[in-house]
């Protein structure tokens, strides 16, 4: 059984559809948070990845079940697939910047330096000055993108790059030094891609190991030297994802739950979440109304 806890759309409030390879969009904060009441609901986009740019204002971010609080000026960087929601200050001002997730990916493939920024959703405070940086580049590219002269592809993914570099330097980020080989590499991204899809189905990992043309010693190793996890605990980790969110955002009863994600036996079901989170899942979900805290910074 598949269940979204969260609606899933294109750009916020629209229809679900296919994302272009190289789809970049640009536009003001107000435009869809003024109408919204300087509220936006919870949800998720299953191919985009966002950097908001704060120039003014404020509020509280909800990613997953954690709360991140800000202050202008700063960026706000979400990546595709993280359900995320939004209590703005009222007149806050900004740009929101909306990048395809298999584009950012190209980006990413072409200058390893750049992964840390989307491998989870942040606050990155900014200086005055490289504010006004940032709210250049994104004008910029929001003048590219209104016509269709020669260069513009170009002059966007310059612009593009120049805010992902502003951010990751202002977010002292820094990419994890794993021995793993490109090879390697491939096979945790093929993983991962196979966990997405039918992580519901609680199979064995030797399976996934066979339909991945490899054996579960090779699969380990690499998991272990990429990721610093394996792949028994990649699996569980987005099981007990999908068990939040249906906790937080579904009237689902517990029971239903386990189902919905591949356990037969409700019992066994709230054994593995209290485990591996620490509490019950009904109590996880009495304490819906007080998400994780985290700070504003990155």
């Amino acid at each position: 059984m598949t269940v979204s806890p969260v609606p899933s759309f294109y750009l916020y409030g629209e229809p679900q559809r296919n994302v272009g390879e190289g789809f970049v969009h640009v536009e003001s904060l107000d435009d869809r948070s003024r109408p919204s009441e300087w509220t936006i609901r919870p949800h998720v986009h299953r191919d985009l990845n966002h950097i908001i740019l704060i120039a003014k204002g404020g509020g509280a971010m909800l990613a997953e079940s954690t709360q991140v609080r800000f202050m202008a000026p700063c960026l706000l960087l979400i990546p595709a697939r993280v359900v995320h929601g939004f209590d703005w200050h009222q007149e806050s001002e900004g740009h929101v910047t909306t990048i395809a997730d298999t584009y950012l990916r190209h980006l990413i493939d072409r200058d390893s330096d750049l992964t840390p920024l989307f491998e989870t959703p942040r606050a990155v405070s900014l200086a005055q000055s490289d504010t006004a940086a940032a709210g250049q580049l994104i004008e910029r590219m929001a003048r590219e993108l209104g016509w269709a002269g020669r260069g513009q592809k170009a002059a966007i993914e310059a612009a593009l790059l120049q805010l992902m570099v502003l951010a990751l330097r202002h977010g002292d980020m820094v990419a994890g030094q794993r021995p793993g080989t490109e090879k390697q590499a491939a096979l945790v991204a093929r993983l991962r891609e196979r966990v997405e899809q039918r992580f519901r189905y609680r199979e064995p990992m030797a399976s996934h190991a066979q339909a991945l043309g490899t054996s579960l010693t090779a699969l380990r190793q690499a998991c272990a030297c990429v990721a610093g996890t394996s792949p028994g605990q990649m699996l569980d980790d987005r099981a007990l994802l999908e068990a939040r969110r249906l906790l937080l955002y579904s009237q689902l009863s517990v029971a239903q739950i386990g189902y919905a994600i591949g356990f037969e036996d409700p019992g066994y079901f709230s054994r593995f979440f209290t485990r591996h989170i620490g509490c019950p899942p009904r109590t996880y979900r009495a304490r819906r109304g007080e998400p994780d805290r985290a700070g504003g910074g990155a």
